[in-house]
């Protein structure tokens, strides 16, 4: 008598046998709406810049960023997530660009959202790294080290300014000791109580970073070693969930992804709050650069990644193919 529970009586291959058995007892499944559209928005110029090490990703224009805005509303896609690329005359120590109402971000983030209203959730980078001269994601001290509390003093500012100019979410994603309840308290204190924080909880300091300081043109000096994390922790990330959910946070964010996916399942296991993760340029490029080699097939590549890390627990997924992608499910 077969034994029904082994071999040979047990096949699982009988479950991948056709395209629709695999569809029908697929585990995990995308969709758009897990989606967000990183882009960024270069102020002076004319028409996009295409980015070297990221093919297909560009700095809009103001006008190219609103339509971009309408197709990934159109595809399904969820979110947008803006980062601001200012003129480099305008960059300073202080990065005051990010923080005047009329700085690059702020307009984009108006523009937007006088484009598509609430059919996006129109989120925003909050982080000086792109407006500052030096390329860090605070101010510096005399000794010129990122000072943490004088940085927070600016978040708070670039949240009232985002907030003002119509965002639905703010990103602080500099990685400082208390930025989420600087920021919450910021927010709430100007009577900006529904806008929602997306903490980037487990930041880490990543090689996979590369193409993103093309991207924001970034005028980074050294590295930031001293406050983002070390690849090598797991359990400090816990320890960073648990500050950003104290102090406010209403969602949480691992970065890079493909890298730290036993991170991200940490995370999603331990909270009650939506979890995100940002597939970031490396990532992107990495994938983009095997397939125009041939090396790779790749739009499966693409979706065998995103599908990893839903896998992993994310709810959300930051991702440069978005629109693409959602147009594709």
């Amino acid at each position: 008598m077969t034994k029904y529970g082994s071999f040979p009586g047990a096949r699982p291959r009988r479950l991948r046998t056709t395209p629709a058995m695999r569809r029908m007892v697929a585990e995990y499944r995308l969709h758009p709406s897990d989606l967000i559209l990183p882009a960024f928005v270069r102020e002076g110029v004319d028409e996009p810049v295409s980015i070297g090490a990221m093919p297909g990703v560009v700095q809009h224009t103001r006008d190219t960023l609103r339509k971009a805005a309408v197709e990934a509303a159109a595809a399904g896609v969820s979110g947008i997530m803006l980062f601001g690329v200012p003129l480099d005359e305008k960059k300073d120590a202080a990065g005051t660009a990010g923080t005047d109402p009329d700085g690059i971000l702020q307009l984009a983030i108006q523009d937007v959202r006088a484009e598509v209203g609430d059919d996006l959730v129109i989120m925003s980078d909050l982080c000086l790294d792109e407006y500052t001269d030096h390329g860090h994601c605070g101010v510096l001290d005399a000794r010129g080290r990122v000072d943490n509390d004088a940085t927070l003093e600016r978040y708070a500012e670039m949240a009232q300014v985002q907030a003002d100019a119509g965002v639905h979410a703010v990103g602080p994603s500099g990685m400082m000791d208390g930025q989420v309840g600087v920021v919450r308290d910021a927010l709430d204190q100007t009577g900006h109580e529904d806008v929602s924080i997306l903490a980037y909880t487990a930041k880490y300091s990543s090689a996979f970073y590369g193409p993103f300081r093309e991207a924001v043109g970034s005028s980074l000096k050294g590295d930031r070693k001293t406050y983002q994390q070390d690849p090598a922790n797991l359990r400090e990330s816990l320890r960073e969930l648990a500050l950003d959910l104290d102090e406010g946070a209403d969602m949480v964010m691992v970065k890079p992804a493909l890298p730290y996916l036993d991170v991200l399942a940490k995370i999603a296991d331990a909270v009650d709050v939506p979890v995100a993760a940002y597939q970031i340029s490396g990532e992107y490029a990495m994938v983009e650069a095997a397939a125009e080699k041939g090396w790779i097939d790749r739009d499966r590549a693409i979706l065998e990644t995103l599908t990893g890390i839903k896998r992993a627990g994310a709810n959300m997924i930051l991702t440069y193919w978005a629109t693409e992608v959602a147009r594709g499910l």
